[in-house]
């Protein structure tokens, strides 16, 4: 099927199941807190992809769930597939470029600050630049895209430090590349802090 529109907006989720996300944050607040931190951030990160006016995928870590947060009307559902994220990320760009688009972005589904305007900023940059990227304050980044096919990005050693940016960006020296501001993504209890949405979890450390 054709797609709706030449833009695709991309996240990938793990199943909310306990003890199964947000490891580093259930060492602080437990594995039910981690939880609960979990999807209020996969909520957040639904209602903003709801506002963006162009096609929508959400890849599961483990099994498509047919009745959950994500609307089947809205978001196209797949697995994701992969020895690593970026196997993982580099099938499901190539996945939508061979459907049609011409300009895919992936963004994560733990960033508190994430609004529309991210998002509308990465594919307005795209109409100018190869790529457009949002760095993390983590050293990693929140948001990819891309108007072809570049694999070697996808090429990183140790995903989940705090170089995966740099080594990004190195990747991209030939390529025009459009930087967003810099965001906090929540691993660690002290990435809840800033946030009086959160601050049941942080009042006691």
């Amino acid at each position: 099927m054709a797609p709706q529109s030449k833009n695709l907006i991309i996240t990938f989720t793990r199943n909310p199941e306990l003890g199964k996300v947000k490891s580093r944050l259930a060492k602080s607040i437990g594995e039910q807190g981690a939880l609960e931190v979990y999807i209020k951030l996969l909520e957040h990160t639904e209602s903003v992809l709801k506002q963006i006016d162009c096609d929508k995928a959400v890849y599961y870590s483990v099994k498509v769930r047919n009745h959950d947060l994500w609307d089947a009307s809205i978001f196209k559902k797949h697995q994701q597939f992969g020895d690593d994220l970026g196997v993982r990320m580099e099938n499901a760009f190539k996945k939508g470029f061979e459907d049609g688009y011409e300009n895919i972005v992936i963004v994560g589904s733990d960033l508190y600050d994430l609004a529309p305007k991210h998002i509308n900023e990465a594919f307005k940059a795209l109409e100018t630049h190869d790529h457009v990227i949002g760095p993390a304050e983590d050293g990693g980044y929140y948001l990819l895209g891309m108007k072809t096919l570049h694999p070697t990005v996808f090429k990183i050693d140790n995903w989940g430090t705090e170089t995966v940016y740099k080594q990004t960006i190195l990747k991209l020296n030939d390529n025009t590349v459009y930087v967003l501001e810099t965001l906090n993504d929540i691993d660690y209890v002290e990435d809840l802090k800033p946030y009086d949405f959160f601050k049941s979890y942080t009042q006691n450390i």
